[in-house]
């Protein structure tokens, strides 16, 4: 299997609309990028209110602006997280103004689970942890979130 660490993009909120939707960035230096998005750097872990523009002056939307510096983060990469409003049009436009933000960057849509296998290769979790990411989302009972969690914390609870 070929790694490829090309940086990412994604909405990270469930496909449909509500009041507020995420769209995240991984990659491994996205200084360029945050400049290009906002003309100005990004402390780590600090929530910034900015507005999202395109190259032509048009605000997308307006929103809330994490920056986290790799390695802490949840992948071990620099990751960005824009939150915004949750409408389907929005987040894919804002998708869209990461990806035309810096070409040099060759930032592509992440697959299915990309985030986290990004974050089981670059250890930030262990097999089974990156498995109990998974079984946490799709849990149907709150029992099975109960064990998921567990398992992602690194505790194995009897059956």
């Amino acid at each position: 299997m070929m790694i490829n660490y090309d940086p990412i993009v994604a909405i990270a909120t469930p496909p449909g609309y509500g009041g507020v939707g995420i769209v995240r960035v991984s990659g491994r230096n996205l200084s360029t990028l945050i400049y290009n998005l906002f003309k100005r750097s990004l402390s780590p872990r600090l929530a910034y209110n900015l507005p999202f523009i395109t190259k032509k002056g048009e605000i997308i939307d307006k929103g809330i602006v994490i920056f986290f510096k790799s390695p802490n983060s949840y992948t071990g990469e620099d990751i960005l997280e824009l939150h915004g409003h949750g409408g389907p049009t929005v987040l894919r436009r804002i998708v869209e103004l990461c990806i035309s933000a810096d070409k040099k960057l060759e930032m592509r849509l992440a697959e299915p689970g990309e985030f986290t296998q990004r974050a089981f290769l670059n250890q930030k979790l262990d097999l089974a942890q990156a498995e109990a990411v998974s079984d946490l989302i799709e849990a149907s009972s709150e029992s099975a979130a109960r064990c998921a969690m567990a398992s992602l914390s690194g505790v194995f609870l009897p059956k």
